[in-house]
């Protein structure tokens, strides 16, 4: 039998980046007006820690897969590193003849 925190961990990993940022500055908001007791604002506090975490995990795979297809197939072939210096080079027997 799963916990409730195991149900609460599991639907907040199920959130996308904009929902959990969204509601990540409505805990913020509800902290910095104040008027919420202690448990409450430990429980925002809490939830508002998750949801950082969550906006994290999404720019860290973000920021790797913008890494990843900027390296992309054709990173170490010199294709953007003047590859096509030997265009004239009709031969092929590096003259450029």
């Amino acid at each position: 039998m799963t916990s409730t925190t195991d149900q609460d961990a599991g639907s907040a990993d199920a959130l996308g980046y904009e929902q959990a940022r969204d509601e990540l500055i409505e805990v913020v908001r509800r902290l910095e007006t104040g008027g919420t007791t202690l448990e409450e604002s430990l429980a925002l506090w809490e939830r508002g820690e998750e949801l950082a975490r969550i906006c994290r995990r999404w720019l860290d795979g973000a920021r790797a897969r913008l890494d990843a297809a900027l390296a992309g197939p054709d990173a170490g072939d010199g294709a953007e590193d003047g590859a096509d210096d030997d265009v004239d080079d009709v031969d092929g027997d590096g003259d450029g003849a």
